[in-house]
């Protein structure tokens, strides 16, 4: 595997080259792709570096150690050192998808139990919104449908990191473990007798797309436009602001009212139709990509879940990986990190396996 590494030096230093000249950054798209690429070859490169200098450190020790028998030691902690960086270096040469370094869109959407359903939908909405608050990203609602008890019915949100992330941490290669069904065990605030009930939310997490990543042609959309409403069916606003967008040869639509003018959900929605459209096109190019998303949401049901939350144990329990903890209050409260640590570190082990098989 580490064969490959020196290519990768030299295509490092040919970007640091390139992003060193003003005309790559006249391009902005560009410039933060190249930046992305640069940061994922840094960790690599300096992983590679240290892997290096560190058996070069063995061998001065061991010689050292034919004269003084202190520097043996030394030795041994230089190569249990050594190992941990191979190990390092091992995970970073693994194959990520391209979409890894992407920030993402992430739709959240109510399923059976009724308005239970919508309202654990919002504490699913609220525990994304603070896990990202404590990572430094940024969150912006780009549609949502609210429920009559103030839950939702429906809800979009884009997920930005503010820079350049290092690899396997952005908004996209996080999230995207979270496509599947949620299921919550509670008793419901419309509960009288006390009963604990199970309902269900979907959420689908999508990489955003720019511009330059889909093709879409004017021609190839229908653009309809309608008055918005908010629950119980009551008039938002008296203006046809909102905007539903279809492309016309794959099906796919997308809508967004949230907004009062209509140029701001035509644009909302056109974020969340290229996101679709991106997602559409690798699964069907990309046995890979489609295996990935494999676990994803196509109809809201309580016995396809990933995950089940239960109020009255505060347990939380993820059913791919087997992770289990007694702290659903805090992961609820965005406390999230070692729940999707479980299924990074699966999902890895997957990789390394297919590789090295």
């Amino acid at each position: 595997m580490f064969e490959a590494v020196e290519g990768l030096v030299a295509e490092h230093a040919a970007l640091e080259s390139r992003l060193g000249e003003p005309e790559t950054h006249a391009d902005q798209r560009l410039a933060k792709r190249l930046n992305q690429r640069y940061a994922e070859l840094t960790a690599i490169v300096n992983t590679w570096r240290a892997w290096i200098q560190l058996g070069e450190d063995i061998e001065a020790a061991r010689e050292l150690a034919a004269e003084d028998a202190a520097f043996a030691a030394e030795a041994d902690e230089l190569a249990a050192q050594r190992d941990k960086t191979q190990e390092r270096l091992r995970h970073l040469l693994v194959p990520r998808e391209e979409t890894d370094s992407s920030d993402a869109l992430l739709e959240v959407k109510s399923g059976e139990g009724g308005e239970e359903s919508a309202l654990f939908a919002g504490d699913l909405l609220r525990m994304y919104t603070r896990f990202a608050e404590q990572r430094g990203w940024q969150t912006e609602v780009l549609d949502a449908t609210e429920s009559d008890l103030g839950g939702y019915k429906s809800v979009t949100v884009a997920v930005k990191a503010r820079g350049v992330s290092e690899p396997g941490e952005a908004p996209y290669a996080l999230l995207k473990f979270e496509g599947g069904v949620h299921r919550v065990q509670r008793v419901p605030v419309t509960e009288s007798q006390g009963r604990v009930h199970t309902s269900a939310a979907g959420v689908l997490v999508m990489p955003e797309a720019e511009d330059v990543d889909v093709e879409i042609h004017d021609a190839d959309l229908r653009i309809d436009v309608y008055r918005s409403s908010g629950p119980g069916g009551q008039s938002v606003n008296t203006t046809d602001s909102a905007v539903r967008i279809t492309h016309v040869p794959t099906g796919i639509v997308a809508s967004c009212q949230n907004e009062k003018s209509q140029l701001q959900n035509k644009e909302s929605a056109m974020r969340i139709l290229r996101a679709r459209l991106l997602a559409a096109a690798e699964e069907e190019a990309n046995a890979q990509a489609s295996a990935a998303r494999k676990s994803q949401i196509r109809t809201v049901d309580r016995s396809e879940r990933i995950r089940t939350y239960n109020y009255a144990e505060n347990r939380i329990s993820d059913h791919r990986t087997g992770y289990k903890s007694y702290n659903l209050d805090t992961v609820l409260d965005g406390a999230l990190g070692p729940v999707l640590q479980s299924c990074v570190d699966a999902d890895l082990a997957a990789r390394l396996e297919a590789l090295e098989s």
